[in-house]
């Protein structure tokens, strides 16, 4: 299994909540207080599903200004 953490920076007050539930590669995640609003731990069969959930699904949301994302190497 690939997993990754993404890190999102969204437009103020927005909630991606329900987007982010709408995504089967998301199994997780948080609002946070800091430079970022979202913490976000993906999982997928392969990388390539993993890197399509990020820049396909998660990045095209409305209201997502930027990512960060950290692949797990372990």
């Amino acid at each position: 299994m690939n997993t990754a953490f993404v890190l999102i920076n969204a437009e103020m007050g927005a909630d991606l909540a329900k987007g982010l539930k709408a995504i089967p590669e998301v199994k997780e995640f948080f609002g946070v207080y800091g430079v970022y609003d979202y913490v976000v731990r993906l999982e997928a069969a392969t990388m390539e599903q993993l890197k399509d959930a990020i820049t396909n699904k998660i990045r095209r949301m409305e209201n997502v200004r930027s990512t960060l994302t950290m692949m797990v190497i372990d």
